[in-house]
């Protein structure tokens, strides 16, 4: 079922006079890309930016990386959060580079106001600088250095669209959102990382694609190894994401 553009607005008034009408775009889609109802354009190409970090860090466990620095689940949510800044969020992120090795430095995203208002508040009182640690992206970074290394690739470009683990992320895209490839746009994040642009409902598709792997029994992969991997991979991120919200928002 599809509800037209000209009915699919969110409205806001004042005193019962409409001051503003938003546009709504929304698509549920089944793993296999089944469109099963849309608001909207479900076909309107939508720059994922954050929303993609589960498929960035399939690519990252994918390379190896957490069993080689020997980092956790709790670690790998980090990796798929935005977070609000808060100080388990920060000594997390230091900890992830210490254990690869790293510094505050390797970070190729900067500082910025947290989204917490609290957290906003108080670094006011104390007169904080945030720093590139602080980032609500920082997880994603220190998770993509540890993925670099994890390749024997350099760490000072990880964040560079010709990376070969940006190149691996951009290929994992394609493939969980059902697109040939090198189909998908790519522009650039706020956090200086590439961002991937794809249709509403391939965005949607992936989601579906990682909740069904999370439960999914393995015995029904028909054998294929790596399938079989994959699907375990995926399910890890996702119950990394729902074990530890704490990391993945705050």
């Amino acid at each position: 079922m599809r509800t037209p553009l000209s009915t699919g607005f969110v409205v806001t008034d004042r005193g019962g006079v409409v001051e503003n009408r938003h546009a709504v775009h929304a698509a549920i889609v089944d793993s296999e890309g089944t469109l099963l109802y849309s608001v909207g354009d479900p076909n309107r190409i939508t720059l994922a930016r954050s929303a993609a970090k589960p498929a960035q860090a399939l690519t990252i466990l994918e390379t190896g990386a957490l069993e080689k620095y020997h980092l956790n689940d709790a670690d790998l949510a980090l990796m798929c959060a935005s977070h609000s800044s808060e100080d388990h969020h920060i000594s997390r992120a230091r900890a992830i580079l210490s254990s690869i090795s790293a510094s505050e430095e390797d970070l190729q995203c900067g500082g910025h106001v947290p989204v917490s208002s609290t957290v906003h508040h108080a670094w006011i009182k104390a007169d904080f600088t945030p720093t590139p640690v602080c980032s609500n992206c920082s997880g994603k970074h220190a998770g993509m250095i540890a993925a670099a290394k994890a390749l024997e690739a350099d760490i000072g470009s990880y964040h560079l669209p010709d990376h070969p683990l940006q190149e691996r992320i951009r290929r994992n895209v394609d493939d969980i959102c059902g697109l040939e490839p090198g189909e998908s746009k790519w522009g650039l994040d706020g956090c200086n990382l590439p961002a991937p642009a794809f249709p509403l409902n391939c965005l949607a598709r992936m989601y579906a694609s990682f909740a069904t792997a999370a439960s999914q029994d393995l015995s029904a992969t028909n054998g294929k190894e790596d399938h079989a991997s994959r699907v375990t991979d995926m399910s890890r991120v996702f119950n990394a994401m729902a074990r530890y919200p704490e990391n993945v928002g705050g």
